[in-house]
């Protein structure tokens, strides 16, 4: 069960940008070992923070303006956006501890 939703280059100012609230966009590609492995832990986040945070899902192979325009070079990315603005970003595989504290310490 999971309450991400894909975004794309053609949607994500409207998706991320103009949202308010937390949005996190994971930056991910298919081949990527570490991104199938923190999918299901955004997963699971997801549902927990239902309400507070929307987790969003962008591939990096087939989005590469919004990519070059974040200046993301290593997967997995995790981006943090309140209220449209870059606030925070965790890059890798980081064990669900970590990531539910990054966002707790922004849903609020």
């Amino acid at each position: 069960m999971s309450n991400a939703v894909a975004v794309t280059d053609a949607d994500f100012a409207t998706a991320v940008e103009q949202q308010p609230g937390l949005t996190v966009v994971d930056f991910w590609a298919a081949w990527c070992q570490p991104c199938r492995m923190i999918a299901p832990i955004l997963d699971q986040l997801s549902v927990e923070y239902a309400g507070k945070v929307r987790v969003a899902k962008l591939d990096v192979d087939s989005n590469q303006k919004t990519t070059m325009r974040f200046n993301v070079r290593s997967i997995p990315a995790l981006l943090f956006f309140k209220d449209g603005k870059l606030v925070d970003q965790v890059i890798g595989a980081v064990p669900k501890a970590a990531l539910a504290a990054k966002f707790a310490q922004h849903a609020a």
